[in-house]
């Protein structure tokens, strides 16, 4: 597979094995696990960490095939406020650093090109998140914006 913006080929990742149900040797049940989430979402953490910390410490390898259902369906659920995609967020706070970086370097071109690499996938998900009505229609991203949202 391609990659995004250079049509080069990169190096394979690994995959998560097919698996169609839960495992027979995880421990929890789903309403058990769905009260951890609730419990970990209430203390502000995101939903990539509470996957990695149910993963890592709890031995959940999937949260969708344990309870039927998405982190951000089961957090939404237990009234959890999600405010801001996580992956737009995380992408912001990357390009507020790389336009941190860029004024004080005013001649790195490439970091340049990188920032508006990063704009342009930005912009991309922004359009996908209105279509599918998780954000606002007149929300926009603009570095100003994303000043204000990260910090």
């Amino acid at each position: 597979m391609a990659k995004m913006h250079a049509r080069r080929r990169g190096s394979s990742s690994s995959t998560r094995p097919l698996r169609t149900s839960n495992p027979e040797w995880v421990q929890l049940s789903k309403e058990e696990i769905t009260k951890l989430v609730a419990k970990m979402a209430k203390d502000g953490m995101s939903s990539s960490q509470i996957g990695i910390k149910l993963r890592d410490q709890y031995g959940i390898p999937s949260i969708r095939l344990a309870t039927g259902k998405s982190m951000v369906a089961l957090m939404k659920e237990t009234g959890a406020k999600l405010e801001f995609p996580e992956d737009v967020r995380n992408l912001m706070k990357r390009a507020v650093a790389l336009s941190g970086h860029l004024a004080g370097n005013v001649k790195d071109l490439h970091n340049l090109r990188r920032l508006h690499l990063l704009e342009a996938k930005i912009r991309r998900l922004v359009k996908y998140y209105h279509r599918t009505s998780v954000l606002p229609k007149d929300w926009n991203y603009s570095l100003e914006t994303a000043k204000l949202l990260v910090e």
